[in-house]
């Protein structure tokens, strides 16, 4: 069955080469984009399409779109800031992009099968890979769509706190989601909300989101008929307001649009949150191609 793997990657920004989504963590000068392409190929992906910034084509693809392009089938949708529903138009001082359900929607005309989103900075492990394509294999009669659950413990870092979507769910469906800073409090993992409510300790099991989701392009006619309402409810914070896709879809679970599965990996995440991250995930992609889940070089 085709499916689609959608790289949420224009945070990439003008000073690429020197971000942390394209920072070299293999051998051969991999960047932790390659392994997560080279695991969703793995897992059955036919396509990936990834969301850029348009000035960043011509060096994003002789980077990294030309070396995997041998592989699987390759698009390229551009997050530009000035597409916005009729009637409006970009403040002038608005320098960030709109966020992450307005950069799915940028590849609306590319994407016309199951897909799911991954973040380009995240190395996301090949199991969540499997869980996820194994979803998106399925048929589904209503907007059913699904949410990869990690262990919390196998997405901390030791250098310091991270994001991440505290899940609650029920009968496996996600009911609510906390976005939260996790960190280490000595033995303890204590979660503190983003919404200013008070802190709480998670047990070592509990399931976060790191933001791999899959859906129908049912998502897609969704954020577009929601972004006017978007715009209009955040006038007074246009500058920085984000148009966020877990925002979106626990609206969509609000209005008896969709419901969302909680599904479970056993896989690590590993990521660069701190620069002191770096080494751990060489070592980790390290330890991997020493027990041959991956090719020293891996697009030979």
């Amino acid at each position: 069955m085709d499916k689609t793997l959608l790289i949420m990657a224009a945070g990439m920004g003008s000073r690429f080469g020197g971000l942390k989504q394209i920072e070299p963590v293999g051998p051969n000068g991999e960047f932790i984009i390659d392994y997560s392409i080279y695991d969703a190929i793995k897992a059955g992906f036919t396509k990936v399409v990834f969301v850029i910034k348009k000035e960043n084509f011509d060096v994003f693809k002789e980077t990294v779109g030309n070396r995997v392009s041998r592989h699987i089938k390759v698009e390229y949708a551009f997050q530009d800031m000035d597409d916005l529903p009729d009637g409006f138009v970009r403040p002038i001082d608005r320098e960030k992009p709109w966020g992450t359900s307005h950069a799915i929607l940028s590849a609306k005309d590319l994407v016309h099968e199951n897909f799911a989103i991954i973040n380009a900075d995240d190395f996301y492990g090949r199991d969540a890979y499997y869980v996820v394509s194994d979803f998106l294999d399925k048929s589904f009669s209503d907007n059913t769509y699904c949410v990869v659950g990690y262990r919390i413990c196998n997405t901390l870092s030791l250098n310091g706190s991270v994001k991440r979507g505290v899940c609650h769910e029920e009968n496996g469906y996600l009911t609510d989601l906390i976005e939260s800073k996790v960190e280490y409090v000595g033995e303890r993992i204590v979660a503190s909300p983003l919404d200013g409510t008070d802190s709480f300790d998670i047990s070592p099991d509990t399931l976060v989101s790191m933001n791999m989701l899959g859906f129908n392009t049912s998502i897609f006619n969704y954020i577009e008929d929601n972004f006017v309402k978007f715009l209009n409810d955040n006038k007074d914070n246009i500058l920085k307001c984000e148009y966020l896709i877990p925002d979106t879809v626990f609206d969509g679970m609000r209005n008896n649009f969709c419901k969302v599965k909680l599904l479970e990996t056993s896989a690590k995440w590993q990521g660069i949150t701190y620069k002191e991250d770096k080494q751990l995930v060489v070592d980790e992609i390290n330890s991997l191609i020493a027990s041959g889940i991956y090719p020293s070089k891996l697009w030979d």
